[in-house]
């Protein structure tokens, strides 16, 4: 089989002889082989007979260097205390705020003041002293009692005040209008011995106004230091309601009978600090040392306008 491409040429017998045996011989022009010129079959061989590399066949590499590839991020770094910190808590729901708000105080009726009364913001007396109700002031009451003190509503605040100042009624209006009798009490005048002016005074006009009571005490030289050495002072021996009565009225008529000073059921009141009322005393161990049982009133001297 003759590949394509190769040349046919026509030998004589005579060359392939000579060709056969290796002999060298020249060829006149007459004898000169015939060659074909070389045809190319078909278009598939003219495509292979065309000298093309293999590696023009073959993509271009690109032998530049590579870049290498962009590090990725890192997390900025956390503190060791961070990782273990509690987690924030999250914010308290509406409701449970509002289970939080303090309820209203509830009142269960009023009451009326006795007396001018100290208005306290905690019960005992050692809180801070608000304001002074004056007498027959109308408060409203929860019924909490601690100790001595009752619980009042103010503004809708809680205060305290003495529960024996406290009366379900409204108790008659003092007054200073007219003048209380001066004239010499059928009992008990004795008392007036050694006495001041304003001292005589204040004895004549509660024992005309109040007759139910009987014994007084006045002078005692003895009691050095006193208000009773020098007849400044009458005690007026009394309790309960009636006592506040007449504590009530000497302190609203102070000036007409001459009055500086008064103390009843440990509690005092003066003139001169008379915007604060009624103030607390010391505990003196006694009914009578405390003035339970007594009003004790001190007077000027001869002040007094009755």
């Amino acid at each position: 089989m003759i590949r394509p491409g190769i040349v046919k040429v026509a030998i004589p017998g005579a060359a392939v002889a000579l060709l056969a045996t290796g002999s060298a011989g020249a060829f006149s022009a007459d004898q000169a082989p015939a060659t074909d010129a070389p045809t190319a079959s078909s278009p598939l061989q003219l495509q292979r007979e065309t000298q093309t590399s293999r590696d023009a066949l073959r993509p271009s590499l690109d032998l530049s260097p590579t870049p290498a590839p962009a590090p990725k991020p890192k997390a900025p770094p956390v503190a060791k205390h961070l990782k273990k910190q509690a987690p924030i808590p999250k914010p308290t729901s509406a409701k449970t705020r509002a289970a939080a708000v303090v309820k209203p105080l509830k009142i269960i009726g009023s009451k009326y003041t006795t007396t001018d009364v100290n208005v306290w913001s905690t019960a005992g007396g050692t809180g801070t002293l608000l304001t002074v109700l004056d007498k027959g002031s109308k408060v409203s009451v929860t019924g909490e009692i601690d100790g001595i003190w009752a619980q009042i509503v103010r503004d809708g605040v809680s205060r305290w005040v003495k529960a024996q100042y406290l009366s379900a009624t409204k108790p008659a209006a003092t007054s200073s209008a007219g003048t209380p009798s001066q004239a010499a009490c059928a009992s008990g005048s004795s008392v007036e011995s050694g006495l001041t002016a304003d001292a005589i005074r204040v004895h004549r006009a509660i024992c005309h106004m109040f007759p139910s009571v009987t014994s007084y005490g006045g002078l005692r030289s003895g009691d050095s230091g006193s208000e009773h050495s020098s007849g400044h002072a009458l005690d007026i021996m009394v309790t309960g309601q009636t006592g506040q009565e007449i504590a009530d009225w000497l302190k609203a008529n102070s000036k007409a009978m001459g009055v500086s000073q008064l103390i009843w059921q440990q509690h005092i009141w003066t003139v001169q600090r008379s915007s604060e009322g009624w103030r607390a005393m010391e505990d003196r161990g006694s009914t009578t040392a405390n003035h339970y049982d007594h009003v004790h009133v001190t007077v000027y001297g001869n002040s007094g306008t009755a």
